[in-house]
């Protein structure tokens, strides 16, 4: 999903949603609690209601991207309040917003202040309705958890009009000389704020389930511009930032991950530098063919990518061929894309491999799909 459609989504009118005075969310596991508002789990049916004793409201829909037909959105007029009652998608958890609608024709979308439970994102906070069936990663809560220590610079990248910002993470006790793989992460401050990329590093190096390593995360910069498979990125980012992280930490083998636009920057700097990287994580990749991605044209740089993805499937891999490790969820609607990109890697004789994930396109998609996915492609590669 590009950042314009997402920002798009994203509007909404600044008036206050109706609120009533006390709310009992009925919270899964709670059995004998009846609730006034929220949202919950009944067998195979997910339930939304909204308190709305005054009737300040004209309607409202559920706005979620796990696939849910449009003509099952409009929760329906039931007593105080508005429910809505859907069949339970092929994911583990739900992210969704509430569109309020009221009489003078405006609107908002907000969170559902019935439910405390929320997840960030680039975009803001979404609510979370959390399926019987989903366990958050374990190293979430991990007793252990090595200190780690943060550096910033910034890489000068002229033709790109504007510095590369990075801040490096090491074990506390890591000196600079001490060579050790590196993790390069595209939106990789976003990475740690949203997906806790370095609480999993800090864990798994703890636990020793991880190598010692460093990440490089990599702020966005101008992301559309940059990520879009545009070569001067690519340049930049294996001519100068990459040299420059390495005259600074003794490395031994580099990893690069990304998300969305992120991981087709990845895979497109792989094609155009192939030493550049021992290894690939790329997450829910947006590799647009007109194919599936039809709907995608009115983003800037949709022919760019389209012509790199075309030209990448038609032979273009490089021949080094380094492990790829790809995620997806399952339904959402980058997966066909990962699909053929997927089929295109080994049928060029790559490692790689798709795994698809209970989830929709999101960060706590990605930071779930860390271990054990990108766990055993860093044993793969920094062995």
């Amino acid at each position: 999903m590009t950042a314009a459609r997402k920002a798009q989504a994203k509007k909404a009118c600044t008036r206050e949603p109706v609120l009533h005075n006390v709310y009992h969310v009925r919270v899964i596991g709670e059995p004998g609690v009846v609730p006034v508002a929220g949202a919950w789990v009944d067998g195979t049916t997910a339930v939304f209601l909204v308190a709305d004793p005054e009737h300040r409201l004209t309607g409202v829909r559920l706005s979620q991207d796990a696939r849910i037909p449009g003509d099952q959105l409009d929760f329906h007029r039931d007593g105080d309040g508005w429910r809505l009652a859907v069949a339970l998608p092929p994911v583990q958890r739900m992210e969704y917003l509430l569109e309020f609608r009221y009489p003078d024709g405006g609107s908002a979308t907000v969170t559902d202040p019935a439910n405390p439970r929320q997840a960030p994102g680039a975009f803001g906070p979404k609510s979370v309705l959390e399926f019987p069936s989903y366990r958050p990663p374990g190293w979430l809560t991990a007793a252990a958890a090595v200190a780690g220590r943060d550096r910033t610079l910034a890489i000068p990248a002229r033709s790109l009009g504007g510095d590369i910002e990075v801040r490096t993470w090491a074990p506390a006790d890591a000196p600079d000389d001490e060579p050790l793989p590196l993790l390069v992460a595209h939106d990789g401050p976003e990475y740690d704020a949203l997906a806790s990329l370095t609480g999993y590093l800090a864990a798994g190096v703890a636990g020793r389930w991880l190598p010692r390593l460093r990440a490089a995360l990599l702020g966005p910069g101008a992301r559309d511009r940059w990520y879009s498979a545009n070569a001067r990125y690519a340049r930049t980012l294996v001519t100068a930032a990459l040299p420059a992280l390495a005259g600074r930490l003794a490395t031994t083998v580099r990893i690069g991950t990304g998300a969305s636009m992120g991981a087709l920057a990845m895979l497109h700097a792989h094609c155009r530098y192939p030493d550049a990287f021992d290894g690939l994580f790329l997450q829910s990749g947006s590799f647009f063919c007109p194919r599936f991605d039809a709907h995608e044209r009115r983003y800037p740089y949709y022919q760019r990518v389209v012509r790199f993805v075309a030209g990448a499937q038609a032979g273009g891999l490089p021949d080094r061929r380094v492990p790829v490790v790809l995620t997806c969820g399952a339904i959402e609607e980058n997966v066909a894309n990962n699909r053929l990109m997927t089929q295109a890697l080994r049928a060029r004789g790559y490692p790689a491999e798709l795994r698809e994930v209970p989830d929709m396109h999101n960060y706590t998609a990605w930071r779930d799909a860390f271990h054990p996915h990108l766990t055993r492609l860093l044993g793969q590669v920094c062995r």
